[in-house]
């Protein structure tokens, strides 16, 4: 779990870093131009490790210590602590590129935050245990129900388009995540079939 705190204590020294410096947050923020005219392709990483507020790095540093430790464990046994964290960043840049490639010519967009990863995390986790309990703002909830309703509402929001929130990310991010570990160990997906026929809440 070691590489999950350290990816957590980074994300947190960067994003408390860069809400005191603008410039900071503005040569690490995903802003398409500076990708497409100046090849600044770190961007597509670092956007990730750099939040809008407090509210917004606890909500997502937190499901990643929750579900995070525990797809680090798993994922050790097949391709080591490295390639979980090779994951997670490849996560943070699979997630992004819709929405990049989508508003590639368009200079007022920006987005920044580590959600898509996250989101990769927590349906892998979603994958290995559907029916485990989480809590979703302290209320209780099977993670298979929680991930069929995240699914629905981002897909409706990103339709709408009426936030600042990119949903987009978070629906690549969930299903690079899947698609992630069912590469890397296939007998999942009978697995992840059978529990869902066997429902066992815990």
């Amino acid at each position: 779990m070691y590489a999950t705190l350290l990816i957590i204590a980074i994300t947190c020294v960067v994003s408390f870093l860069a809400f005191s410096n603008p410039k900071m947050l503005s040569d690490l923020i995903l802003w398409p131009p500076a990708i497409s005219r100046g090849k600044q392709y770190f961007r597509l990483l670092t956007y990730g490790f750099i939040h809008a507020d407090g509210q917004h790095l606890l909500f997502n540093m937190v499901t990643l210590f929750f579900f995070g430790r525990l797809i680090e464990q798993f994922m050790a046994g097949y391709i080591g602590t490295l390639g979980f964290v090779a994951f997670y960043l490849s996560a943070i840049v699979v997630s992004i590129l819709p929405t990049y490639m989508k508003n590639v010519g368009n200079p007022a967009y920006r987005s920044l935050g580590a959600s898509g990863g996250v989101s990769a995390v927590l349906f892998a986790f979603v994958l290995l245990q559907p029916w485990t309990t989480i809590y979703v703002f302290f209320i209780p909830c099977p993670a298979i129900i929680y991930a069929v309703l995240y699914i629905a509402y981002s897909i409706y929001m990103d339709r709408q388009g009426s936030d600042n929130v990119n949903h987009s990310a978070h629906l690549w991010g969930a299903a690079y995540g899947v698609l992630f570990l069912l590469a890397m160990e296939p007998r999942l997906f009978g697995t992840f079939m059978q529990a869902l026929m066997q429902p066992s809440f815990r």
